[in-house]
């Protein structure tokens, strides 16, 4: 793929002229079952054009990490990406999608953490669907920007989070920062990183909404929320809905992978 410029990733970011109302969805690893149900709690409905459309005119965004681990990621990732482009949606790339992305353009990477699951899932399509998929794929994860500015700048998503000095700029620090957030170099009883807790610092007077890592619940801290409730690790699916700040979550149906694996 050709290589990105700072300064457009910066443009894909600003987006402060679409107002909302939005629903924020977290962390959907390929549970699909779970995120129609959320979506049908929400009010959207099915949509010949862009698979889900709210009849109130609200619109999805996704924090990313929408592969890996979970049983029906082809379907989860085709609906987020007719919504984005059918533009009754937005999305950030969470590390996961990013992964996926790498491997199918034929990088070196780690197959563990539920990689397994997309590959063997996309390589389950019929030939000519898969590499149409595949293709589609590439252009929606490829084309997206690292974090999202809405609402006038009132609203922030990143799928790790992001510091106010970062917001609507890029660069591979910020990048990297987006994607992954800051390891500590230790890991929790789980074998997952221990990373740091930007938001305990945060400041800024944009809310931050973010994903990433899984949390049992979504608490206010410093006008950021990570709203990632581990539905593939048997948790829920939660969304948040704005400006209203409520909470909307759904359980996930089954333990879908075990957490560190």
């Amino acid at each position: 793929m050709t290589p990105v410029s700072p300064e457009e990733m910066a443009a894909r970011a600003d987006r402060r002229a679409e107002r909302g109302p939005f629903d924020i969805v977290g962390d959907v690893h390929g549970c699909y079952d779970e995120l129609t149900e959320l979506l049908g709690l929400l009010g959207y409905q099915p949509d010949e054009v862009s698979a889900m459309r709210h009849p109130d005119g609200r619109r999805l965004v996704f924090v990313g990490d929408l592969v890996d681990r979970g049983p029906k990621i082809v379907a989860a990732v085709t609906l987020a990406r007719r919504m984005v482009e059918a533009g009754q949606a937005f999305c950030v790339p969470g590390n996961h999608d990013n992964k996926l992305l790498r491997y199918l353009l034929g990088h070196h990477v780690q197959i563990k953490h539920g990689l397994a699951e997309s590959i063997a899932q996309t390589e389950a399509l019929p030939e000519g669907e898969r590499a149409d998929w595949i293709a589609a794929y590439e252009r929606f994860i490829g084309g997206l920007g690292t974090h999202l500015l809405l609402d006038g700048g009132q609203l922030v998503v990143a799928h790790a989070g992001i510091r106010e000095t970062d917001q609507g700029r890029d660069s591979p620090r910020i990048r990297a920062f987006t994607l992954y957030g800051i390891p500590t170099g230790e890991h929790d009883e789980n074998g997952l990183p221990i990373r740091v807790n930007w938001a305990a610092d945060y400041t800024g007077p944009a809310a931050v909404v973010y994903g990433h890592t899984p949390v049992a619940e979504p608490v206010w801290q410093n006008n950021t929320l990570n709203i990632d409730t581990g539905c593939t690790f048997g948790g829920r699916l939660t969304a948040l809905r704005w400006p209203e700040r409520e909470l909307v979550s759904v359980p996930a149906r089954r333990v879908y992978a075990v957490r560190g694996k």
